[in-house]
């Protein structure tokens, strides 16, 4: 028998999910960056305090990189902790960008964490890098503040290469020649990554043009993409590889583009978006038989100027992966554009009437998309979903999801449309299948038993893989 204890407490834990894979501590549409770092910062605080070995365990759910090192530097901050604590937290470093990792180390650093864990940690990460040499010139304050920190000792050419990086007039390995060289050598450059070339070529007064025409085999994918509009303005092209982008980032490059770019570009960006998403459904693609989808393009879509159009991007790529899972699929965007590459941010959230129209379809899910801010007569949306589960679906024959992008600091969670329809946090549209998986716990079907089985379950490939 459950408890009211055990209610309460998948109650918690479900809730610092959603905000762990949505908020990442910065401006969103309803709320300023302050608040969203007060109100996360909070979240943590009380998990770890009252359920340590599941805020432990939820490293091994699809939460975001900003969440998951936040959860790192509270559990090193700790004494003691749960004997699996350890084997998470690589397994998960071992998952995040090195750029975020290595921002946690200067963190951990600046707090004073140092105790022997945390150097046993910084070590194997460092250990396990397939080049230390290349990260030790793209990010060389990162790796000198780590290798300090952790008391290591890097003999030979790295040593001296991150601390007294002058003093040997050749170096053997050749991204650390190649970065010596470019201080006097214009083709040195070249050979360094783009993001430590750049500075170079700036300091050398070299075109931007030819600089980015010269450094294009060495761009990566994302940087190609951030790149293409500044490459299609100077006359040169970055051939972004957009397929096998994730789907969130198609989406986002897409509404990036003005409109004329995207009718100019459709048949590329449709194939671009299509591609990742049966790569995302994978062999799941056609089998969840008749889907309908309300997606949310009101104004607040268009988030803020920290992430610009992310809960519209988020919608877009859900819209894309939804059509590669069912079999029968129908997207209702809420203003009612038929062409979802030409969606774009306007007007207020009226979701009742679009819900209504889903529901008219009895699909065997609908999927809702959503800052769940309904205010198009406020609440129908809520008293819909009430009437339909309570009165005209009590059986729950039609599955409802509500998929929510946006986290709310006021309330600590992201916002619901009902009380009767579960509700989850989502960031990128490849988690949307174990997130309707997950939303048999927020709708009171399974407690916490069933919940810590499934954390238990998640977390088995990390603690197995050392």
């Amino acid at each position: 028998m459950e408890t009211y204890a055990d209610l309460i407490e998948c109650e918690d834990v479900l809730l610092f999910a959603n905000a762990a894979m949505t908020a990442t501590g910065q401006r969103e549409f309803h709320s300023e960056a302050g608040r969203q770092r007060l109100s996360l910062s909070f979240l943590h605080d009380y998990i770890h305090t009252n359920y340590p070995d599941l805020y432990a365990a939820t490293l091994a759910l699809d939460i975001n990189d900003h969440n998951a090192a936040l959860i790192i530097a509270g559990l090193l901050r700790r004494k003691g902790g749960v004997g699996h604590e350890a084997r998470l937290i690589a397994w998960r470093l071992g998952r995040m960008s090195p750029p975020r990792v290595y921002r946690l180390f200067r963190e951990l650093r600046r707090a004073g964490v140092n105790n022997r864990r945390t150097r046993a940690l910084v070590r194997d990460w460092l250990a396990a890098r397939p080049d230390l040499a290349f990260d030790a010139v793209k990010y060389r304050a990162g790796v000198r503040a780590a290798v300090r920190h952790a008391h290591l000792e890097l003999p030979g050419e790295l040593g001296d290469f991150l601390f007294t990086p002058f003093r040997r007039a050749h170096y053997d390995t050749p991204v650390l020649e190649a970065w010596r060289r470019a201080h006097y050598d214009k083709n040195a450059l070249y050979e360094l990554p783009y993001t430590v070339a750049e500075g170079f070529a700036a300091r050398h007064g070299i075109d931007r043009a030819a600089f980015l025409e010269a450094i294009a085999p060495r761009l990566t994918r994302l940087e190609r993409l951030r790149l293409s509009g500044a490459a299609e303005r100077a006359g040169t092209g970055t051939d972004a590889d957009l397929a096998a982008l994730p789907l969130v980032r198609v989406a986002s490059y897409v509404l990036s583009l003005a409109a004329d770019v995207r009718e100019r570009r459709r048949d590329e960006l449709v194939a671009a978006l299509r591609a990742s998403a049966a790569g995302a459904a994978g062999s799941r693609a056609g089998t969840w038989g008749k889907v309908a989808a309300v997606l949310d393009d009101s104004f607040s879509s268009f988030g803020s100027p920290e992430k610009r159009r992310r809960p519209l991007a988020v919608a877009l790529a859900c819209h894309h992966l939804l059509e590669a899972l069912a079999g029968d699929y129908r997207a209702l965007w809420l203003y009612g554009r038929a062409d979802p590459l030409k969606v774009r941010p306007s007007g207020p959230t009226p979701l009742g009437r679009r819900v209504i129209d889903a529901l008219e379809q009895r699909p065997d899910l609908l999927v809702i998309v959503s800052d769940g801010w309904d205010n198009a007569p406020p609440g129908l949306a809520s008293e819909v979903l009430r009437v339909w589960r309570r009165k005209l679906d009590p059986a729950g024959e039609v599955g409802i999801v509500h998929l929510n992008p946006v986290y709310d600091a006021e309330h600590f969670e992201v916002r619901r449309l009902s009380r009767v329809v579960p509700t989850a946090g989502i960031r990128d549209a490849e988690d949307l299948p174990a997130l309707v998986e997950l939303a048999r716990f927020a709708e009171g079907r399974s407690g916490a038993a069933e919940l810590r089985a499934y954390l238990a379950e998640r977390a088995a490939p990390a603690l197995e893989a050392r």
